[in-house]
């Protein structure tokens, strides 16, 4: 089994972020470049907690002898886990994936991301645009390392080598990350068994589903209004550019990327124009209006998207509810033609649906809930005790400390993959949920765009290396916070030593952390979504009368549509009635 467990979890891993690639960016459309640097980002971030546990087992074994007499001689033999990597392979393998994650994330991604929102028509203008973009960001992140750099420059005891450099380096990207990551583990602890508590309750899901869907008719018409504005000006300069202007390739790039109703229109207004003549625009505003262009038609997109599935969900819970109250144990679709697929047919029957979401839904999901705040409970206890050594107070280290006197390999595995996992699902779950306005947003069923994916990626690469940090500290496997001598892992040894910065090291690193039992109150009481709601960002609130209303709207909503697509159904069954007789 050497090196066997490292290939598996190298593939499957590799196999997960190609899933939620291709679940949230479209493969087919999106430029390879961006594509690429985005599933690159995912990955090593992935790979990374997937491997730690490894290596923080390898590092726990510990040779067991057992003496065997034979001739006056005594044979010594090592038990090896069954995932026992070699040496010399995992401290070369962080090398690699630490150092391509930074360079994706702090050089490579922002440039892309730029390079992939800019209006330019050539690779050289938006290479430029994307140079001039970064210069401030660029600057921002030298101006920090050299502050910290004089920091330890003015302490004569230390000696500035090329390997307490790159600590400096380290450290400062690691206090970013760990600044952003309490806020988001904080949210995410108490988000997420909350979540799966209100999701076992229809009525919740179904009131909620009626509020989103409230709000997507607005952002929907907003959408649609701004997208018809954008066509105005591309309109107008259709026009007043001539075919033989030396713009006109310019022109024709932007009509390329409107929608094709729109396309038609415009043709039909050049044919019927008397030739006025108007304002010849600028290369400059054509950049402006290419830029316009796309992020409208992505809105555009994203939003007709979301309104369709959020319509089917609510469709979905109504049908739940009337199968509830029905005496028959049959899953009732309101749509005949909902679900044709082979594994509705064979597996996923009506009958068998009806169980799960009228019988055993409910029940799993308050379970799950159950388990999930025993986990979020260990977590913050484990944040504000990790420190203490003298005695153990956290209790991730305490179950590892067990499995290690017991020299259970696979129950440190476990208990770190675990662990570690939920850790993870907190921070990544609250990087796919958030929205910034129209700038971040992480749209599955292939809608988000480019700059999102790389935001995502670079978040992911910035937040893995201090949660894996963070959680070594948790298990007393970090020496410069439990201040115990002890065999580091590989990972850590990568990382260097944080004591070269000891305001870090024995500050900010022990009793930051802290502050998530304070981020876990304000999230169970909901404060950031009840401020949210005062600036006029609405929040479900169930409490609140402006929800309410939103709710009551979202309900007007769903029954209009469900006219419209009775309309359309009989509309197509009629039609299929006609042929018929016509053939016979």
């Amino acid at each position: 089994m050497s090196g066997a467990a490292l290939a598996v979890v190298v593939v499957v891993v590799f196999l997960l972020a190609l899933y939620l690639l291709q679940r949230y960016g479209d493969l087919r459309r999106q430029q390879r470049m961006v594509l690429l640097g985005t599933l690159l980002s995912w990955y090593l971030c992935f790979l990374i907690v997937f491997i730690l546990p490894l290596d923080v087992m390898f590092t726990q074994h510990v040779c067991i002898p057992f003496f065997v007499c034979a001739c006056d001689s005594t044979t010594r033999v090592c038990e090896e886990p069954w995932s026992y990597i070699p040496d010399g392979i995992l401290p070369v393998f962080w090398r690699v994936v630490y150092w391509t994650s930074q360079f994706l994330t702090w050089l490579l991604l922002p440039f892309m991301q730029s390079y992939a929102r800019s209006g330019a028509f050539s690779r050289v203008g938006k290479i430029k645009t994307a140079l001039i973009e970064n210069a401030i960001y660029y600057g921002t992140y030298l101006l920090i390392f050299i502050s910290l750099l004089v920091y330890v420059a003015a302490h004569p005891q230390w000696k500035l080598t090329w390997r307490e450099l790159q600590t400096i380096g380290i450290t400062a990207a690691n206090t970013w990350g760990l600044f952003l990551l309490v806020l988001l583990l904080g949210y995410g602890l108490v988000e997420i068994p909350r979540s799966y508590w209100l999701s076992s309750s229809h009525g919740y899901l179904l009131a909620k589903t009626y509020f989103k869907t409230a709000k997507m008719a607005t952002e929907k018409v907003s959408a649609e209004e701004n997208l018809a504005d954008v066509m105005e000006e591309v309109a107008s300069v259709h026009e007043s550019v001539r075919y033989n202007h030396c713009l006109r390739k310019c022109v024709d790039t932007i009509i390329t990327k409107c929608p094709s109703e729109y396309k038609e229109e415009m043709g039909r207004t050049v044919e019927s124009s008397g030739g006025e003549q108007k304002a010849l625009p600028t290369k400059r505003d054509l950049i402006k209006l290419h830029k316009k262009v796309i992020s409208g038609v992505q809105r555009h997109g994203q939003t007709q998207v979301q309104w369709s599935i959020l319509l089917d969900e609510a469709v979905h819970l109504e049908d739940v509810a009337k199968s509830q109250s029905s005496p028959v144990r049959h899953f009732i679709h309101s749509s005949p033609s909902a679900h044709r697929g082979w594994i509705h047919r064979f597996i996923y029957t009506p009958t068998v649906e009806w169980y799960w979401e009228c019988v055993f839904r409910q029940s799993f999901y308050r379970l799950l809930a159950v388990l999930l705040c025993l986990l979020s409970a260990a977590v913050v206890w484990s944040e504000c005790t990790f420190f203490t050594t003298h005695p153990v107070l956290s209790l991730f280290a305490i179950f590892v400390q067990m499995a290690e006197k017991q020299h259970n390999y696979i129950c440190i595995e476990m208990v770190c993959f675990v662990s570690i996992l939920f850790l993870c699902v907190c921070v990544y779950s609250t990087v796919f949920r958030i929205r910034v306005f129209n700038y971040y947003y992480l749209v599955p069923h292939h809608q988000t765009d480019a700059y999102s994916l790389q935001f995502s990626g670079m978040l992911f690469c910035r937040l893995t290396p201090p949660l894996c940090l963070n959680f070594l500290g948790l298990i007393h496997m970090d020496s410069a916070i439990s201040h115990q001598d002890r065999i580091q892992t590989s990972y850590t040894s990568i990382m260097g030593s944080m004591r070269v910065l000891y305001f870090i090291s024995d500050g900010f690193y022990i009793y930051y952390p802290m502050l998530v039992l304070l981020l876990c109150f304000a999230t169970f009481y909901s404060l950031g979504s009840r401020c949210l709601n005062l600036l006029g960002f609405h929040q479900y609130i169930t409490d609140d009368h402006l929800t309410s209303d939103l709710v009551d709207e979202g309900r007007e909503h769903i029954k209009r549509e469900r006219r419209k697509r009775q309309k359309t159904e009989d509309g197509e069954s009629r039609r299929w009635v006609r042929k018929l007789y016509s053939v016979k």
